[in-house]
């Protein structure tokens, strides 16, 4: 009787796991812990959802200094103001380039100190890559960098929440103009001109090797389109918004 018992608890158990294992298979299939890990990922801004015919033109600026003035006059040429997001060692080097683009009313945003793999590093020294660009665009211009973008585009919730704690936002880019590997100045040109629409944040590099020789069809084709170029603060929520898996920002209703 013992022994009956023991072979109808051991079957009832083998039957158990099929039944957990087949679940389980079935949930991984149906796409169950894929949504709920997106769920719980936090996504930076890749573009915002506006019905206004405004978009940001980005420069990120590691290496190279010597084509930001002649950027900032083809942008200005239009009336229009762009971003550019300045590492701390690119800011040291340029001190009185940083306070220019201040002066001339193009924006500035933190690239991190020393454009490293954020994902990398401990806390104590995430945040100094963040704070110190901080306090030195601070310093030189007597504002703070209310955006942050990461290095290589990389980033984590860890990264996303030490950006937030600081009451800054993390943007991302939804045009990618490539101009860093080489791209001919049409070629860049083609690119931003055929994925460009209101709400777009594009990237670009100061030290691009073509991108002054693209920006003045850009910037054309940004009016021929009715739409404006403008800094990041006067396209991105600062509040009352939510951004979506697919990092468009949204504004609350």
């Amino acid at each position: 009787m013992i022994l009956v018992m023991k072979k109808r608890t051991l079957t009832a158990v083998i039957l158990l796991v099929v039944i957990l294992g087949a679940a389980l298979a079935w949930m991984a299939g149906a796409g169950v812990f894929e949504n709920t890990a997106a769920k719980n990922r936090l996504v930076p801004i890749y573009a915002v959802a506006t019905e206004e015919k405004k978009v940001a033109l980005t420069f990120d600026a590691a290496w190279g200094a010597d084509q930001t003035r002649a950027i900032m006059d083809e942008v200005e040429k239009y009336g229009y103001k762009c971003t550019f997001f300045l590492t701390g060692f690119w800011a040291e080097a340029n001190k009185e380039l940083v306070k220019e683009i201040h002066d001339r009313g193009h924006q500035i945003g933190n690239h991190s100190q020393n454009h490293k793999h954020l994902n990398e590093l401990n806390s104590e020294t995430l945040q100094t890559e963040i704070d110190s660009v901080n306090a030195l665009i601070n310093e030189l211009t007597g504002e703070t960098p209310r955006f942050f973008r990461a290095p290589f585009g990389e980033y984590d919730n860890d990264l996303v929440k030490a950006v937030g704690a600081k009451g800054m936002q993390c943007i991302q880019w939804s045009v990618d103009s490539l101009d860093w590997k080489g791209l001919s100045g049409s070629q860049i040109t083609e690119r931003v001109i055929a994925n460009i629409e209101p709400g777009s944040i594009v990237l670009m590099h100061n030290a691009g090797d073509h991108i002054v020789e693209a920006l003045p069809l850009i910037l054309l084709s940004v009016q021929n389109k009715g739409m404006t170029a403008v800094r990041l603060d006067e396209l991105v929520y600062s509040e009352n918004y939510t951004v979506d898996s697919r990092g468009i920002q949204i504004k609350n209703t």
